[in-house]
């Protein structure tokens, strides 16, 4: 199938390098012209224009645009130009983190104009092209089973699945993220407490790698946590200043509209907003592991 991927970031260009390497063809589109020269590289076709673009996908049956932007405006505005540029029948695809009601509203955009909008919450991170993504689709059903084929392509074994209506797949990952804060605090706060016992000098690489063998705790995250310390034993390069990315306070929001109790998520948001005023070794892990699962860029000392 004929893909046209519009944003070519950390996730972006590995779904499209794995499209392309699982026999898929894509067309690529960014604003940032230094990243399309990977999709040259790796036989995929660019468009320096967002007209070309468009019209070159135009041509096909039905054209498939996959967003791999920033939620939010961004998302939005581009929903408003391709819903004047793209034929009827056209599939879009939003592969991003957007508000699952932002993706209600854009969903409704597109459908005037007999466009297909998917909200298709994507994991797996830098680390899903090696592993396997893992893709929560929401939307309608037809468009769904076209591109389940290039979900299947692109999935970890048993990795993409039909949530149901729009925004589902969006509501899903958000919480998926919400779950994600809290193992993250859990491990931070407990290579914490190994880190500063009185009694023993630990090493944390061994502990982290002990644990992925057969305990309960074990985990993709706990595999990368052993990686991070094998790098930076004590974390001493990294500053406890933990970002959060809106999935997390989106997950709380929802919690508290649906009066439902979130008590560990909602935690795990506060410690970050605090490592903000005062970092911690517990924060130097959490801070560690966004950039091992995900790229996101840490503060050095």
């Amino acid at each position: 199938m004929r893909i046209g991927m519009i944003g070519l970031g950390k996730m972006g260009s590995k779904i499209s390098e794995k499209l392309l390497l699982t026999g898929h063809q894509v067309l690529g589109y960014d604003t940032n012209k230094t990243l399309l020269k990977p999709i040259i590289d790796n036989g995929g076709v660019i468009a320096d224009d967002f007209n070309v673009f468009v019209d070159t996908l135009n041509k096909l049956k039905i054209p498939v645009i996959w967003l791999m932007v920033p939620a939010g405006d961004i998302t939005k505005n581009i929903i408003i130009e391709l819903s004047s540029k793209l034929k009827p029948g056209s599939i879009v695809i939003d592969g991003g983190n957007s508000n699952y009601r932002d993706t209600m509203e854009n969903y409704k955009i597109l459908k005037e104009k007999d466009i297909h909008l998917l909200d298709v919450g994507t994991s797996g991170g830098i680390w899903g092209f090696e592993r396997g993504f893992c893709f929560m689709a929401g939307g309608d059903i037809e468009p769904y089973n076209f591109i389940s084929p290039v979900l299947k392509d692109l999935a970890a074994q048993g990795g993409y699945n039909y949530m149901g209506p729009s925004g589902s797949g969006h509501f899903v990952k958000m919480v998926h993220n919400g779950i994600e804060y809290a193992l993250m605090e859990a491990y931070g706060e407990g290579f914490h407490l190994l880190e500063n016992s009185k009694d023993y000098s630990l090493n944390l690489e061994n502990i982290a790698n002990l644990w992925q063998n057969g305990s309960i705790i074990e985990s993709f995250l706990l595999g990368l946590t052993g990686n991070m310390f094998k790098k930076d034993p004590h974390l001493e390069n990294i500053v406890g200043y933990v970002e959060d990315s809106g999935e997390g306070r989106w997950t709380v929001e929802t919690s508290i509209d649906q009066r439902t109790p979130a008590p560990v998520i909602t935690i795990a948001l506060m410690e970050r907003f605090r490592s903000r005023i005062k970092d911690s070794f517990k924060d130097k892990v959490i801070a560690g592991l966004r950039k091992e699962f995900g790229g996101h860029n840490v503060k050095r000392k």
